[in-house]
C-alpha cells in the first residue's frame, strides 16, 4: 500500500531569549477603536439578461422606486431579466468622517445569474442601530463570469453573482468613539496571555514612567493618558510603536485531518512512551472461470466464481520516546513511521490519551 506523504509545517516559537521584539500595534488594539459593519438593500440594473426571474420582491422594489419619480404602474412584468435585487455590505473603519468613501460588496439576493455590467442604484447602508451611515451607488465590478447555451450547457468561473464597487459608498454619518472620553487608554491583546500583558505593562512603564501602565487581566492593560485630545493622539502613537518581547505561546499540536498538515509549537514534549504502528492489507481478486460443455452434450455454458484472497501484514514499526523528548525528535520519529494522515491523528490522540503528550492537541 502506498504511504501518503504528510506535509509537516513546523512553527518555531523560540524561547524568551530568542523571541523577536514586537510592536504593541501588531499584537494589541486600543479599546473603542473598532470597525463597524454596514448593510443595505438595492437594485442592480443594466444587466444583459442575467437578472432576476419571477422574483416578487424585485418587482415590488422596482414599483416603489418608480413611484418616487411619479410613475405609477398597475402591473409590472414578473420577469425583469435586466434587474436584480442585491444585498450590499461594507465595513466602516474607525474615525471615518462624512464625505469619505469606502468600498462595498454587492451580492445577488435572488436567482440572478450574473451582476456583470450592472449598476447599483442609490441605496442606504445602515448600522445595527438602524441609522443610515453611508449611501452606496456605482458600477459593479465582477471577477467571475458565466456562459450558458440553449441546450442547457453552462460554464462558470468564480462567482459572477457577486461583485465589488471600489469607493462605492459615501459616508454620511460618523460613529461616536470613546477615544479621548476618559483619563486612560486600554490596550487589548489580540490573543490573551498573562505573560504578554505583564511584559507589555512593564515595557510601557520603562519607556514613559513607572506607574503609567497596569495589567488588568490576561487581555487588557490600562494606561494613564493625557486629558488633552491632541496630546492623546501623539501619546497613542508613542504607545503603539513601543517594542517588547511577548510571552511564548502554549504548547500545542494542531492537526488538519483532511490535508495531513501538522503544526507543532516549540514547547511540545513527550514523556517516556513506546509507539507501534503497522497496517493489515487484505486483497480480494475475482477471477471467474467459464465452464464449457462437451460438443455433443446437453450441458450449458456456466460461469464458476473463483476468488483469490491475499493478506499482507506490513512490518510493525516501534519507536521509543525518552522522557522530555524535544520537538525535533518527535517530528523525526513520526516521519520514520510513514503514517498516513488518519494514522498520524490516531498516534497523536493515543499519546494524548496516555498522558505522554505534554501539549494541547487540536484537530481541525
Amino acid at each position: 500500500m502506498k504511504i501518503l506523504k504528510i506535509l509537516f509545517v513546523i512553527l518555531f516559537l523560540f524561547g524568551t531569549s530568542l523571541v523577536q521584539a514586537e510592536r504593541i500595534k501588531d499584537i494589541a488594539n486600543i479599546a473603542g477603536v473598532r470597525d463597524n459593519q454596514l448593510i443595505g438593500y438595492g437594485l442592480v440594473v443594466g444587466l444583459d439578461g442575467t437578472g432576476d426571474t419571477s422574483t416578487p420582491f424585485t418587482t415590488q422594489s422596482l414599483q416603489s422606486m418608480l413611484k418616487q419619480f411619479g410613475i405609477s404602474l398597475d402591473t409590472v412584468p414578473t420577469s425583469l431579466k435586466n434587474v436584480a435585487a442585491a444585498v450590499i455590505h461594507a465595513t466602516l473603519p474607525p474615525f471615518a468622517k462624512p464625505g469619505q468613501q469606502i468600498d462595498i460588496t454587492v451580492s445577488s439576493l435572488s436567482n440572478a445569474k450574473s451582476l456583470r455590467g450592472g449598476s447599483l442604484l442609490i441605496s442606504p447602508l445602515k448600522g445595527i442601530d438602524g441609522n443610515i451611515y453611508a449611501i452606496a451607488q456605482g458600477n459593479v465590478v465582477v471577477g467571475g463570469f458565466g456562459v450558458a447555451t440553449d441546450d442547457g450547457s453552462s460554464i462558470s468561473v468564480n462567482v459572477p453573482s457577486a461583485g465589488r464597487i471600489p469607493n462605492g459608498a459615501i459616508i454620511e454619518r460618523s460613529v461616536p468613539s470613546s477615544f479621548g472620553q476618559s483619563g486612560s487608554i486600554v490596550l487589548n491583546l489580540h490573543r490573551p496571555d498573562f505573560t504578554t500583558a505583564n511584559r507589555m505593562a512593564d515595557a510601557i512603564n520603562e519607556w514613559i514612567g513607572l506607574g503609567t501602565a497596569q495589567a488588568i487581566d490576561g487581555t487588557s492593560v490600562n494606561v494613564t493618558a493625557p486629558d488633552d485630545y491632541s496630546q492623546r493622539v501623539a501619546f497613542a502613537s508613542l504607545l503603539e510603536n513601543i517594542t517588547f518581547e511577548p510571552g511564548s505561546a502554549p504548547a500545542r499540536v494542531i492537526v488538519n485531518s483532511r490535508t495531513g498538515t501538522v503544526v507543532i509549537s516549540q514547547h511540545v514534549t513527550v514523556d517516556e512512551a513506546a509507539v507501534s504502528h503497522g497496517s493489515l492489507i487484505v486483497t480480494i481478486t475475482e477471477d471467474p472461470i467459464i465452464s464449457q460443455p462437451g460438443a455433443f452434450s446437453d450441458g450449458t455454458t456456466t460461469v464458476v466464481p473463483s476468488s483469490d484472497i491475499s493478506i499482507e501484514q506490513e512490518d510493525n514499526r516501534m519507536f521509543l520516546f525518552n522522557p522530555g523528548v524535544s520537538l525535533d525528535d518527535l517530528v523525526r520519529a513520526v516521519n520514520q513511521v510513514g503514517a498516513a494522515p488518519g494514522d498520524l491523528v490516531a498516534i497523536l490522540e493515543a499519546l494524548k490519551e496516555s498522558g505522554a503528550l505534554r501539549a494541547e492537541l487540536i484537530i481541525i
